[in-house]
């Protein structure tokens, strides 16, 4: 059932001064869909004050989206901000995935929507504009913008169709619709430009993350019959490389594209400590795997953060793994 964008809208009109962010290490869906909703926010005949920040380094493969640098990184203590009196956080719905615009929030009696796609949710103290039926939050956005009176203009339809073919695979994934198609051709009717982005988000690898994407390959494993297939990235690849942590995006689904392949896993040792785990399925809910160790996500593309060795993660990760496949 749609979602009721009526109370989102009065929610609009009795604030004036917006805050947008999305979780950190931001993808096409979380820019894509922040940036959009910006352009409709500031524009006659809302008007509003928007400013935008992400909790994490930005990644480069996005800055045609943002050319202008609206989008800042987030540094704590974050007084550029205060002055905001609403926030939409958009594609998540939980604490951790806002690194330290966390805590900012929380020491703030701002007025706060989510706008967002993914099961796991905490309690953000917000107005949820959450259905996990669809494909991306950028279809959300979209539902969103035609409440507040659209019309969308060019700039946002583009953002919103990245947004929606990155979290649909470029419309090979599953959550791919009959709908999907219809709103990626109304939003190049209003201005997007599919081939642009296309050329932009994948015929422009840097040389580094094509090494980082090598150091990937050679590592990949098949493991429980051909089930499961699992990669990592150490902590120094980014150094050997000159890759950063967002050229790391899309490599997981290298493990899902095997022939056989149930369940996908990429290990990420992370900068400060702890491993961050990535989780791609073709049946498996792996986003009950993630929730077993504090993640959470999508029934067939999930994570989590083990704050414990590379070692152990993988142990405990397989461990699950397995016991889930027994199950099917």
């Amino acid at each position: 059932m749609p979602l009721d964008w009526s109370p989102f809208v009065h929610w609009v009109r009795r604030h004036q001064h917006f805050l947008l962010t999305t979780h950190v290490r931001p993808d096409g869906d979380g820019l894509g869909s922040m940036l959009a909703l910006a352009d409709v926010l500031e524009a006659p005949p809302l008007s509003k004050t928007v400013r935008m920040t992400v909790a994490s380094v930005l990644p480069p493969r996005y800055d045609f989206l943002d050319p202008g640098r609206r989008i800042r990184r987030f540094e704590p203590p974050g007084d550029l901000y205060r002055d905001a009196d609403a926030v939409i956080i958009l594609d998540t719905g939980t604490w951790d995935q806002l690194g330290d615009l966390g805590p900012f929030l929380r020491s703030l009696p701002l007025a706060k929507v989510v706008i967002d796609h993914h099961l796991t949710q905490d309690d953000l103290g917000a107005l949820r504009m959450v259905d996990a039926a669809a494909e991306a939050t950028g279809r959300l956005v979209y539902e969103a913008i035609l409440a507040l009176g659209g019309p969308i203009p060019a700039s946002a339809a583009h953002s919103l169709f990245v947004a929606l073919a990155m979290d649909t695979g470029w419309f090979r994934h599953n959550n791919t619709t009959p709908a999907t198609f219809t709103l990626a051709a109304d939003l190049v009717r209003a201005g997007a430009r599919a081939s642009e982005a296309y050329e932009c988000l994948f015929e422009q690898n840097t040389p580094e993350r094509l090494k980082l994407m090598g150091l990937v390959l050679s590592r990949l494993q098949v493991t429980h019959g051909g089930r499961v297939a699992h990669t990592e990235i150490h902590r120094d690849d980014y150094a050997t490389t000159g890759a950063t942590p967002q050229d790391s995006e899309d490599l997981i689904n290298y493990t899902r594209s095997l022939a056989g392949v149930e369940v996908g896993l990429l290990f990420m040792e992370q900068p400060h400590g702890g491993v961050k785990v990535s989780f791609r399925s073709r049946r498996v809910d792996v986003a009950r795997l993630a929730e077993r160790f504090g993640g959470g996500g999508h029934r067939l593309a999930s994570g989590a953060v083990l704050q414990t060795s590379l070692d152990d993660a993988r142990r405990r990760i397989l461990d699950a793994v397995a016991e889930a496949l027994d199950n099917y």
